[in-house]
């Protein structure tokens, strides 16, 4: 399956990532992705960049080295209302193209088991701004994968499939799969993201894949796959 963006990538901003976003940028040309997307983490998780860093987004070119570099920012849920740590105006400011939304432990929300966690990724994912939820697969965040399937597509918001997922959230893998053959049930699409945090873990999408496969996911139920669904599901949702 041939895929043209990666849609989770983090540079030396994030506090505890190694590359910037022109070795990413010089990286996805030599490896032929033609978009990735900067989703740094946001201001409450320790050592992530200020909020100016995302308010000043509009800063960056659109393209580096012929590859289309999305704005972005993996927004921390940080209260049991799942708010996101940053404000709506400042992603205004930086005309941000993606908002990736998760729980993080130490960022103001802490697991409180199933449905309590499930409550909340639910009332985050009606934020109009966020167009992903990321990493939902975590185990030490369970959810009911049901409804959260249930009410990202009612939502308009993609789950993503986590490339990073199987070696840096142990367990997680098996509820990844579950969760991919629920989106297929539920008619609705998944993103892929390898949370890179070094330029060369770019494009590496053999676990998800993995995952894809072994749910029964198609090429049309994956939006990396082509810029039109990109543009459909990501760049054009009402804000």
């Amino acid at each position: 399956m041939k895929l043209i963006a990666d849609l989770h990538v983090h540079t030396i901003a994030s506090g505890h990532a190694y590359s910037t976003i022109e070795e990413y940028a010089e990286y996805a040309k030599k490896i032929g992705l033609k978009i990735f997307a900067i989703t740094d983490h946001g201001p409450a998780m320790p050592g992530a960049p200020h909020y100016y860093y995302f308010a000043n987004m509009r800063m960056l070119p659109k393209q580096i080295n012929g590859v289309r570099v999305l704005r972005g920012i993996e927004a921390n849920i940080i209260n049991e209302n799942g708010d996101i740590d940053i404000a709506a105006q400042d992603m205004k400011w930086g005309e941000l193209d993606i908002v990736l939304a998760t729980f993080h432990p130490r960022v103001g929300y802490d697991s409180q088991g199933e449905e309590k966690n499930t409550e909340v990724l639910i009332k985050a994912m009606k934020n109009p701004w966020i167009n992903a939820i990321a990493h939902p697969g975590n185990p030490k965040y369970p959810v009911n994968i049901k409804a959260i399937v249930e009410a990202a597509k009612e939502n308009k918001v993609l789950i993503e499939i986590n490339n990073s997922s199987d070696f840096s959230r142990p367990g997680s893998y098996e509820r990844c799969v579950e969760i991919a053959k629920e989106v297929k049930r539920a008619g609705w699409k998944v993103m892929l993201g390898t949370d890179s945090h070094f330029s060369r873990m770019l494009g590496e999408f053999s676990s998800a894949l993995k995952i894809v496969k072994e749910a029964g996911l198609a090429k049309e139920d994956i939006v990396n796959t082509s810029e039109k669904l990109i543009s459909q599901y990501i760049l054009e949702k009402p804000r």
